[in-house]
């Protein structure tokens, strides 16, 4: 009988020792890549070439808003033929439809330099972070601005045993 309690207890023991030698961290992410001094210099340069895009699609609605008014004081004075007019309208209806393809241009070249700026600072971080994790022996380090987890120690990948459960 105590053997069997001395087994359960060793058996506790060791159950108990294996959780507590898992280590957990966490850090705020959106903290520390605001911290960083890259991101400023990269914000700066992401501004500026958010600022020549909009300088050429101003320029567009410029010139559209001129060309506007040019038609509608010719078609207002009576100078302009039905067809005239009809030409006229594309002309306007197609430099609308350049404005708009503009704009969604101008977002993916936004999203893309974006990326090709801050891809280098990501991964930097990430390195770090990985390191500090191997370095200290921590099992996860979790991101407390978004939940996810930034590191994990190697360990079992178990699909194949779920798999097998679920008879995949």
């Amino acid at each position: 009988m105590k053997i069997k309690y001395l087994f359960i207890f060793a058996l506790s023991f060791v159950f108990i020792a294996n959780i507590n030698a898992q280590k957990f961290g966490y850090i705020n992410s959106t903290e520390l890549l605001l911290a960083h001094p890259d991101v400023k210099s990269a914000d700066s340069k992401l501004q500026d070439y958010q600022n020549q895009l909009l300088q050429k699609g101003q320029t567009m609605a410029d010139a559209f808003q001129k060309h506007y008014e040019d038609y509608v004081k010719k078609a207002n004075a009576g100078t302009l033929s039905k067809l005239q007019m009809q030409e006229e309208e594309n002309k306007l209806t197609q430099e609308q439809n350049n404005i708009r393809q503009y704009e969604v241009d101008m977002q993916q070249k936004l999203s893309q330099k974006r990326e090709e700026l801050y891809k280098p600072i990501l991964d930097k971080i990430q390195k770090a972070i990985n390191e500090v994790g191997k370095e200290n022996n921590y099992t996860f380090i979790f991101d407390a601005g978004t939940g996810g987890i930034l590191h994990a120690a190697e360990s079992d990948n178990i699909i194949g045993l779920v798999k097998a459960k679920l008879g995949i």
